[in-house]
């Protein structure tokens, strides 16, 4: 409550509504209602205001961590992709560059700024359409395709709608959503960020506006493909560090290893907007730290990049009741070696190193799937 005192204060003093001394009226007095009334107006404003100020600093956060991330690309070539909608047609980005600018907007259905920024997104498909190639690009995590059709049509959206595999993502950096990316006509990259902004207006203006040459395909950014890994292979060439700063080397060791793929705000953030989603998270925490104290095997939970940084999973760690260690994947290197798509996924190695089962959220049978590594 202590946020809201000063506010609350301020505006009593600005509707003239003067303090009473409450002990002094009769529980059913006309004025100690009316007042009970006008302060309880003030709560919801004020709560309203506070919400507001809070969506403000996640939206800031939001840019920082976008800039950073983006900040390397920045005059960097585009990437090379083709890409296909969920109407089934090709775009070529590649094809693309010297003629036309690009614009990418990363964005998830669960994501709430990306629910508030699609009004204005699609104004900007109306208005710039024909001069700049507006693709929506769904990220592809934790989303299917038909919560991603319905959403197409109840926000109307008219531009392609592509869903990403994580290779678009991990060249461009991706760490929240919605993401902006622009590239110019010379297919290089002009903008990084998270809001709908005078920014973004102002790198979208300036790339229909600049008569630039072509990028050779040569100079174009290609990302190598990370190898993927599935039930049967072995695991090698893979590691990463936990928040403790131990290094974990994935492959043949001495016992089996579980590894939870997951993100710190499955459980709460997707709560309302993916239910489902949010009850597998919380069912997974709770079978895995019943069985770190059963089963005598290697356990980590490795985080996804995306809206989490070192900082927050350790107050992840600090503040939820679980035992089991973490790894912050910041670029999600390890999702994509193991195709990791939606959360919660447990990849199960056996004592040799190979993929011995990969769980999805929707498998219940972990208890069982863990024993029978013994």
């Amino acid at each position: 409550m202590g946020l809201f005192i000063g506010p609350l204060t301020n505006m009593m003093k600005h509707l003239n509504l003067k303090p009473i001394m409450v002990k002094e009226l009769p529980l059913q007095s006309p004025s100690l209602l009316s007042f009970i009334k006008q302060f309880a107006a003030l709560l919801v404003l004020g709560s309203t205001l506070h919400l507001a100020h809070a969506d403000g600093n996640l939206d800031d956060e939001g840019e920082r961590r976008a800039r950073t991330a983006g900040a390397s690309l920045i005059g960097q070539p585009g990437p090379v992709a083709v890409l296909e909608t969920i109407d089934g047609t090709k775009i070529d980005l590649a094809e693309l560059y010297g003629k036309k600018p690009v614009y990418l907007k990363f964005w998830a259905t669960w994501c709430v700024p990306c629910r508030q920024q699609m009004p204005g997104f699609e104004q900007l498909q109306q208005a710039m359409g024909d001069k700049v190639q507006v693709i929506a690009v769904n990220t592809g995590f934790s989303d299917d395709i038909a919560s991603i059709r319905a959403y197409r049509k109840e926000h109307r959206l008219t531009m392609p709608v592509v869903i990403d595999d994580g290779s678009l993502a991990a060249d461009l950096n991706l760490r929240v959503t919605p993401q902006q990316v622009v590239i110019g006509r010379d297919g290089l990259i002009s903008h990084i960020g998270h809001l709908d902004d005078q920014a973004l207006h102002t790198a979208l203006e300036r790339a229909v506006s600049e008569q630039t040459a072509s990028a050779s395909r040569s100079e174009i950014n290609t990302a190598p493909k990370a190898p993927q890994f599935a039930v049967g292979d072995t695991v090698n060439d893979l590691n990463i560090e936990t928040l403790d700063g131990n290094q974990v080397r994935l492959g043949k060791g001495d016992k089996p290893r579980a590894l939870v793929f997951f993100a710190p705000w499955c459980e709460s953030y997707l709560e309302e907007s993916r239910p489902e989603t949010s009850q597998a998270c919380l069912r997974i925490r709770k079978d895995v730290d019943s069985l770190m104290g059963q089963v005598d095997m290697e356990w980590l939970g490795v985080s996804s990049g995306l809206w989490v940084s070192a900082s927050d999973l350790r107050d992840y760690k600090n503040t939820t009741p679980t035992t089991l260690p973490l790894a912050l994947d910041e670029q999600d290197e390890l999702f994509r070696a193991f195709a990791i798509r939606d959360i919660p996924t447990v990849v199960l190695l056996d004592a040799q190193g190979r993929v011995a089962n990969i769980l999805k959220p929707q498998d219940d049978n972990l208890v069982e799937a863990v024993k029978a590594l013994h």
